[in-house]
């Protein structure tokens, strides 16, 4: 009898793990979301006024821009992944002032560009930035090294894409931005910083998901 039922049980074993199995085989796969982007290539990107904010300080320090430019190209046609599905290879602020002293502030790295979902309700796609590196300083006096989380990662900044204005809106929440190697007395290593702009594009693009 023993013999039978440690048969049995085998059985009711084997046949469970088989028909886990064969579930998980009838499963369907998830689809991965797709993107696609109109017409891709150069593009320009340009803000008018633009602040970079050290959130650190106290009280908050607060550089304003007259205007900011990005530069790179975006991929293009249908089915791209949202992963770097375009490039940066330039962040440029423009006559930045902080309490009436004159700064700059530039961004030179290969900067991705990354869609993370789509609402087709609103034909907008949030976004982020990442591998963001630069400079900020004030000439012959201090200058600080802009980067991530460390002081050789890049930094990454989140944003809302908008196709009816083909404009590329970077929010002040979400930014992994901090300064190093900092000499200037009223900012300090470790600093938190964002800034933000709405960087409308040239020439007009749509980038949509399914």
């Amino acid at each position: 009898m023993r013999a039978i039922l440690k048969s049995l049980g085998r059985a009711l074993v084997l046949g469970a793990a088989t028909a886990s199995v064969i579930g998980l085989a009838a499963a369907p796969a998830l689809a991965a979301t797709t993107w696609t982007v109109k017409p891709g290539g150069a593009v320009t990107g340009t803000a008018g006024t633009t602040t970079v904010t050290d959130t650190t300080a106290s009280p908050p320090l607060t550089v304003t821009c007259t205007s900011s430019v990005f530069k790179g190209t975006l991929k293009k046609g249908s089915g791209l992944a949202g992963k770097s599905i375009g490039t940066f290879s330039s962040l440029a602020f423009n006559s930045c002032t902080a309490d009436n002293v004159t700064l700059s502030v530039t961004l030179t790295a290969k900067m991705p560009l990354n869609a993370v979902k789509y609402n087709s309700t609103k034909k907008t796609a949030s976004m982020t930035v990442s591998g963001l590196k630069g400079t900020l300083s004030v000439t012959g006096i201090c200058s600080a090294t802009i980067a991530g989380t460390t002081a050789t990662t890049g930094g990454t900044v989140h944003a809302t894409w908008a196709n009816k204005t083909s404009t590329l809106t970077v929010l002040t929440t979400g930014s992994t931005l901090h300064l190093y190697n900092d000499s200037c007395p009223i900012t300090a290593t470790g600093d938190a910083i964002n800034f933000t702009g709405a960087f409308k594009f040239a020439p007009k693009t749509t980038i949509t998901s399914p």
